[in-house]
């Protein structure tokens, strides 16, 4: 596994879940297209993993 992982917000939050969009903003991301460089570990993976269909992931 890689170090760090870049997470970038692709789709849209206003249809989703506000629980979602609390875990789209815990992740930084902000507005579409915006990205964030985190720490890979098991608890960004779950976060990523609850709103994967809103996000993409690249590791680095």
């Amino acid at each position: 596994m890689a170090k760090k992982i870049k997470v970038t917000l692709t789709k849209s939050t206003i249809g989703a879940l506000p629980q979602h969009r609390k875990i789209v903003e815990a992740l930084g991301l902000k507005k579409m297209h915006s990205s964030n460089e985190m720490p890979d570990c098991p608890q960004t993976r779950g976060a990523i993993k609850k709103v994967e269909h809103l996000v993409t992931v690249e590791e680095l």
